[in-house]
Order: structure tokens, then C-alpha cells, then sequence
């Protein structure tokens, strides 16, 4: 399974959360299944942190000291992920949910997610 990490499971797995589902956790742990990323998650990470809406109590390094940790595959945007974006239904109006949505129907990918909005997209999710 080729799995992306939505940025709040990304956040809840690293820090233990029970807010994650047991089945996403699993799906992250088998080491069979591709752990990726989105570069896009890591750059909301570090806005939101910027902007005092989200702290890692540890420090931003620390957090992605843990993303490398856990040998998660670090997805970059392409011109293709842009392209798709630039089709998308205008359901969900977060930018960042927008570009995993792109990044999931260019390369084929589940999106681990809890969020209903993106659930409505035509890509395959995993809760």
C-alpha cells in the first residue's frame, strides 16, 4: 500500500495519539506498505508553528528529527501535482488538503485521513 500521511495523522501518529485510528496505525507500522510524506504537510507544519497556532513541544528540528526517525518517504510537488490541483473540484477550500488531494490522484496513493471534505474527492482514503 502506498500510504500519505495527512498532516494531523503525520502529528498524531508521532505523538502517540489515541485520536488515531487503530487501523491507519497499523497501516503505518507494516513494513510492507510505502510511508510517504508530503513536503506540503511539512511546510503547514512549519507556517502553523511560525504563526503560534501549533506547537511541538520538542521544537520543530525534533519534529522532523522524527519524521526522518521513522523512515517516512518525503513526497516533493511536481508540476504535475500542480496541474492537478489547478482541476479539482472546488470542494475542499484548504490549500494544503488540495495539494495531498492532487499529490494522492497523480501518484496513486492512499491518503490516510479522518477528513470528511477530502473524503468526497475521487482518491482512495483510509481511516
Amino acid at each position: 500500500m502506498n500510504l500519505l500521511l495527512d498532516t494531523h495523522t503525520l502529528i498524531w501518529f508521532l505523538n502517540g495519539d489515541g485520536k488515531l485510528s487503530d487501523r491507519v496505525k497499523t497501516a503505518i507500522e507494516d513494513p510492507n506498505n510505502s510511508r510517504i510524506v508530503s513536503i506540503a504537510s511539512i511546510w503547514e507544519i512549519a507556517i502553523k508553528i511560525s504563526l503560534d497556532k501549533f506547537r511541538f513541544q520538542k521544537g520543530f528540528k525534533c519534529f522532523l528529527d522524527m519524521v526522518e526517525e521513522n523512515g517516512f518517504e518525503i513526497l516533493p510537488v511536481t508540476f504535475e501535482h500542480a496541474m492537478v490541483v489547478s482541476t479539482l473540484e472546488f470542494i475542499h477550500r484548504d490549500p494544503f488538503d488540495r495539494l495531498l488531494i492532487a499529490q494522492c490522484k497523480a501518484d496513486k496513493l492512499i491518503l490516510a485521513t479522518k477528513d470528511e471534505n477530502i473524503k468526497r474527492y475521487n482518491i482512495q482514503t483510509i481511516w
